[in-house]
């Protein structure tokens, strides 16, 4: 079950990569503007943080005998910032 969850969680990181690549094909194309681009791609980039959190929360807690499960999805305010 755990892998399975990090399964679901590396999913969702490659769509979100997926539309920020979308995102910027349309800007370039002319079908969106650039205040519509950076307004998304700030939206995607606080939700991908948070992905890669709850993430590396999950793994933490299986590599220390923890149950993974218990992660939680922190805030992006909490989040934002950080760095690998």
């Amino acid at each position: 079950m755990e892998q399975e969850q990090d399964r679901r969680i590396l999913s969702r990181i490659s769509e979100m990569v997926e539309d920020e690549h979308r995102l910027r094909s349309d800007l370039a194309a002319g079908r969106i503007d650039g205040d519509t681009e950076r307004q998304r791609l700030a939206e995607l980039e606080r939700a991908l943080d948070q992905c890669w959190d709850l993430l590396r929360q999950r793994r933490a807690k299986s590599e220390y005998g923890e149950n993974p499960d218990d992660a939680q999805v922190r805030p992006s305010s909490q989040v934002e910032g950080y760095r690998a």
